[in-house]
C-alpha cells in the first residue's frame, strides 16, 4: 500500500510530515509513504502581512484541493493555520500529541521582553503577538516579520531588530530550541488557537485510512483543540484580529482560556471556563459568548468595520 501526504514545502512543514511518515511506516511496515510538496498562496505571498491578504486558509487551501481531487491521501497541517471551517468532503479527525504551545522570545542581547530597552524593535508577523506585546510594553516598535523559521532568524541576525517572537513548537521540531532566549508564560502571553498541535486531514468516508491513522490521535490534545477551534469559529475569527485561546484537559474536565484584543494592545478581554470533556465544542462557544458580552463584540466590529 502507498500513501501520499500533502504538505507545504517549508523546512518545518517537511519535518512535521516526515515525522508522521516515520510513525506510519514504523506501525505498518508494508505501507510506503511519500511526501507531495504543494505550494500554497501563503507561501507565494511572502512580502505582505497575513492580516492584509486574508488569513483564512492561506496555508491549506491548495492542499485541501489536492485532497479532494485525490492527488494526495492525507494532509499534515499546523492546526493554527487551519480555518475553523473545514471544506465539505473533508474532515480533521486525528491530532497527535501537542508540542509546547508557548511563544518563544529570541534575542542576541536581551534575556527577556522586560529587558528590552525603551523603543526597541521586535519582529513578529502575528497581530495576536503584537497586541500582547504592546499591552505590556507599549513603547516597543513592532516590525512585520514573514517567511520561514530560517528567514526570520536571519533577519534577527541582520541587526534590524533587537528580538523576534516565534512558536516554540516549530523551533523544537527543527532542532533549534537552543536559540530560545525566553519561553513566554501562557498566563501572560496566550498562544494562537491550536499552537503546537498538528492535525491530519482526510477525505470523509475514507474509513480504512481513518482507522489506520487512529493510533496517532492523542485524546487530550484532540479535546483541547476542538474546544479552541469552536471558540474561534463562534468569534468568526481570522488573521485580521488578535484572538488567542488555549485549552488543557484536567481530569475529566477541560479548562479553556480565551482572549480578544484591540490592535494597539490597549484593550484585552480575557476569560476562562471549565467544563466536562465530553462537550468541548460547547465549552468553546460558551467562552466566546462570555467574551462577546464583555466587549469583544465591540473590538471585532471595529476591526472588521461592522
Amino acid at each position: 500500500m502507498r500513501l501520499k501526504i500533502g504538505t507545504r514545502g517549508s523546512s518545518l512543514a517537511i519535518a512535521q510530515s516526515q515525522w508522521i511518515k516515520n510513525k506510519i511506516e514504523s506501525r505498518y511496515p508494508d505501507v510506503s509513504v511519500e511526501l507531495t510538496r504543494i505550494k500554497t498562496k501563503g507561501d507565494k505571498l511572502i512580502d505582505s502581512p497575513l492580516s492584509k491578504i486574508g488569513g483564512k486558509g492561506l496555508f491549506v487551501k491548495e492542499i485541501e484541493e489536492a485532497l479532494l481531487r485525490k492527488d494526495v491521501d492525507l494532509a499534515v497541517h499546523s492546526i493554527k493555520d487551519v480555518p475553523a471551517e473545514v471544506p465539505d468532503g473533508l474532515c480533521l479527525p486525528v491530532f497527535p500529541e501537542r508540542e509546547d504551545p508557548r511563544d518563544a522570545f529570541i534575542s542576541k542581547e536581551y534575556a527577556s521582553v522586560s529587558d528590552l530597552p525603551e523603543g526597541a524593535s521586535i519582529g513578529t508577523g502575528s497581530l495576536r503577538r503584537s497586541s500582547q506585546l504592546l499591552n505590556i510594553r507599549p513603547d516597543l516598535k513592532i516590525i512585520p516579520l514573514r517567511g520561514n523559521v530560517d528567514t526570520r532568524l536571519k533577519k534577527l541576525e541582520s541587526g534590524d531588530m533587537q528580538a523576534i517572537i516565534l512558536a516554540a513548537a516549530g523551533l523544537s521540531r527543527l532542532g533549534l530550541s537552543a536559540v530560545i532566549t525566553q519561553l513566554l508564560s501562557i498566563d501572560a502571553f496566550l498562544p494562537a488557537i491550536g499552537q503546537g498541535a498538528l492535525g491530519l486531514e482526510v477525505r470523509q468516508g475514507d474509513d480504512r485510512l481513518l482507522e489506520a491513522l487512529n493510533f496517532l490521535n492523542h485524546r487530550p490534545t484532540e479535546l483541547a483543540v476542538r474546544a479552541e477551534r469552536a471558540f474561534l469559529k463562534r468569534l468568526e475569527g481570522g488573521c485580521q484580529v488578535p484572538i488567542a485561546g488555549y485549552g488543557i484537559k484536567e481530569g475529566s474536565n477541560i479548562i479553556l482560556t480565551g482572549m480578544v484584543a484591540g490592535l494597539d494592545g490597549k484593550r484585552i478581554i480575557r476569560d476562562e471556563v471549565k467544563g466536562a470533556e465530553d462537550r468541548p465544542e460547547d465549552l468553546g462557544i460558551l467562552l466566546a459568548e462570555r467574551l462577546l458580552r464583555s466587549g469583544a463584540d465591540e473590538i471585532l466590529a471595529g476591526v472588521y468595520g461592522k
